[in-house]
């Protein structure tokens, strides 16, 4: 007899790659957000190529006994993935297991919390807080075609270099849209940038980070910093999402949102 959960079950929701980085850095951040929060149930789920995939994970916790999920799209941005391929496997999903509740929580991004992370791993590659002025940021994301998710790219470059004090902040991709990350850096030192800094806004290793990587050290940047993957603040980040979600699904409850 499986005794019901008190919230509802937070069900991470990943692309899932070939590249086996990806799935441990989802196993670590998932760690850390259970650490955050030791009486919440955080599962996973995959859209392709690694297991558990999401159908099998909402059948077991409906054979279980669970009856609500949030389910969060380990995504930064809101492009196809999130418009189109989670919302259809839930629906999937919902039509096969009446008496689960599923509901789709927004994606990670944007958020100050995502900067803070962006920082963090600049820091850890060697960026000291005295070089801001003198230094040229490449925000170097995945890339979409979806031109929505573009754009919020270009804001976030924009909003970053205005409240952290960047000598410049540009815009990247790994796929889809222009620039690459090569070309980034090489504008910037064309316009007299001291120091250029590539930083990854991506979550997990997989083959467009590394695209990511390649482009920056062909253009010869001066600091590369690591992926996101677990940063606290992205733990804090799925967390504040989930309530968020929660909050919204049950009017006159209020819990209390992760800062």
């Amino acid at each position: 007899m499986h005794t019901r959960p008190l919230h509802p079950t937070l069900l991470v929701i990943a692309h899932g790659s070939r590249d086996p980085r990806h799935a441990a850095t989802v196993s670590a951040l998932c760690a850390r957000v259970r650490a955050l929060r030791p009486g919440l149930r955080v599962e996973v789920g995959y859209l392709d190529f690694n297991a558990p995939r999401v159908p099998r994970v909402l059948e077991r916790l409906a054979a279980e006994g669970t009856r609500e999920v949030v389910a969060l799209p380990l995504l930064l941005t809101r492009a196809f993935h999130a418009k189109s391929d989670i919302p259809a496997v839930l629906r999937e999903a919902a039509a096969r297991l009446p008496l689960l509740t599923v509901r789709q929580a927004e994606v990670l991004g944007p958020s100050p919390l995502l900067t803070g992370a962006l920082e963090r791993r600049l820091a850890e590659a060697g960026l000291r807080p005295g070089d801001r002025r003198s230094t040229g940021v490449v925000l170097a994301s995945a890339g979409s075609s979806d031109p929505e998710a573009s754009a919020v790219i270009a804001e976030i470059a924009r909003e970053w270099r205005r409240t952290a004090g960047w000598c410049a902040v540009r815009p990247a991709f790994a796929s889809a849209s222009l620039p690459r990350t090569a070309d980034a850096v090489r504008e910037l030192r064309a316009e007299g940038v001291q120091r250029v800094a590539v930083a990854p806004y991506v979550i997990a290793p997989g083959f467009l980070p590394d695209r990511i990587a390649a482009g920056a050290r062909e253009a010869r940047a001066d600091l590369l910093a690591p992926v996101l993957g677990a940063a606290p603040e992205l733990a804090r980040l799925l967390l504040r999402r989930y309530e968020q979600c929660v909050l919204a699904g049950a009017p006159g409850e209020a819990p209390a949102l992760i800062a």
